[in-house]
């Protein structure tokens, strides 16, 4: 009997064998430049699947790599038995104790709908169809980030099927070290099958998008350092340079304030100078509507991305960002950290000191294009020099890094300690293995 008549006998969800009809598609990855050619894919149906699956491949010296929703992946699930948890949905909210237990399979958007009947919010970032669980693990940065912190922080419990396939729920007080693993140094140490997280009162939401044209860029960038070097933690504010093909190129702010309209305005008083918008508004929005900010598609494309973190953005780094234009990419973005990022964080990765995430990202439409996508990338972050930190979390990694790039040597030695002493036979693998 071969692995998948075997899967397919232990567990009431789907199994999909190489060349089987739907295995492309369900074993296909959101970015679709990243190449993922798996053993086999198992739609799991519910944790004890999960589990099933993990202890045969325990018996069979296979892998297992979870991946929800397919974001983040970066080819290192060669091989493995791809998990798919879309299953898992179930969604919780605990009003009294402002506590959301959410299945493997939910995506930001589920989370916010149910939390926002309550006048709570979770901590999502820009897309409402990214899942919870990958991104947790990953830490977190979110849209509320500036104000509450990682995701990953306000993790309060994990339910797992570690690496012989044995069921779990794990804390702070039950498992410190694969508590601290899991919260941001991503899903190497168990499958992580449900979380609970703290949710965040959220009285008022004002937010949107303005667009300016490219030539107002130096303009926009000023004040976009003005107000983010005086910003509340209530205030996020990302700026875009943006060029797609066919279309003239353009400038733009995305905001979110946690808070009245009036109080924001008045924060964003400097982009006056910018002049009149081309288009775009800005208002009150409901906590289901982050994801309209900044329209992200929702569907799997192929794409390839670079990031970096920015230790300052004065002058001389806005020049390095004019300074040529950011074709072959679509987009540049900026995203205003620091706040509550920059304190005191248990994770892996820790305190995000550093008050700008960049973030340069193209389409390789052809081998080519490809090419001078990376050529660019690598141009903008050589133009920002000693702006940038050399520090990458782990969700701004991509296809060629490792979790070595994440993390301090301090940090990665005890992840992989932890990695040896939970899971010495390499079930669970992650996008990033902390073993390399």
């Amino acid at each position: 009997m071969d692995t998948c008549d075997e899967l397919s006998s232990l567990l009431r969800g789907r199994v999909l064998a190489p060349g089987e009809e739907g295995f492309d598609r369900a074993g296909r990855p959101w970015n679709l430049a990243v190449e993922q050619s798996v053993a086999a894919v198992v739609e799991a149906a519910d944790a004890d699947d999960v589990a099933a699956l993990v202890r045969h491949a325990h018996r069979a010296g296979l892998a297992v790599a979870a991946q929800p929703t397919g974001h983040g992946a970066s080819g290192a699930a060669e091989g493995a038995v791809l998990l798919r948890t879309g299953a898992l949905d179930e969604v919780g909210i605990d009003v009294r104790r402002q506590v959301a237990r959410v299945g493997a399979g939910v995506s930001w958007g589920r989370v916010q709908e149910a939390a926002a009947e309550h006048g709570l919010t979770g901590l999502p970032g820009s897309s409402p169809v990214v899942g919870v669980a990958g991104y947790t693990l990953g830490g977190g940065l979110s849209w509320f980030g500036r104000r509450h912190g990682w995701a990953a922080d306000g993790v309060t419990a994990l339910e797992v099927v570690g690496a012989e396939g044995e069921r779990a729920r794990v804390t702070a007080g039950s498992d410190p070290d694969l508590f601290w693993a899991l919260r941001g140094g991503g899903g190497d140490f168990a499958v992580v099958t449900a979380l609970e997280f703290d949710l965040h009162p959220a009285p008022g939401l004002y937010g949107g998008r303005l667009v300016w044209p490219a030539d107002r860029a130096e303009r926009v960038l000023g004040a976009y350092t003005e107000v983010t070097s005086n910003a509340p933690e209530e205030l996020t504010v990302w700026l875009n340079l943006q060029h797609v093909p066919g279309l003239e190129p353009t400038v733009s702010v995305d905001v979110t304030f946690l808070g009245g309209g009036e109080g924001a305005e008045k924060l964003l008083r400097p982009f006056e100078v910018a002049g009149t918008p081309l288009r775009g508004s800005l208002g009150v929005l409901p906590l289901t509507a982050l994801g309209s900010i900044t329209a992200e598609p929702t569907d799997p494309s192929p794409n390839l991305a670079r990031a970096a973190l920015l230790t300052d953005l004065g002058w001389e780094g806005v020049r390095a960002l004019l300074a040529e234009p950011i074709a072959p990419l679509l987009g540049v973005q900026v995203r205003h950290l620091g706040g509550a990022l920059a304190g005191a964080s248990d994770t892996p990765f820790g305190p995000l000191d550093e008050p700008y995430y960049l973030y340069a990202m193209g389409v390789p439409l052809t081998p080519e294009v490809g090419e001078g996508v990376r050529a660019r990338q690598d141009a903008l972050v050589e133009a920002l020099g000693s702006h940038v930190s050399g520090r990458r979390p782990l969700t701004a990694l991509a296809p060629g890094d490792s979790a070595a790039d994440a993390f301090s040597p301090s940090v990665l030695e005890r992840l992989r300690r932890i990695k040896r002493e939970r899971d010495p036979r390499g079930v669970v693998r992650s996008n990033y293995p902390v073993l390399g």
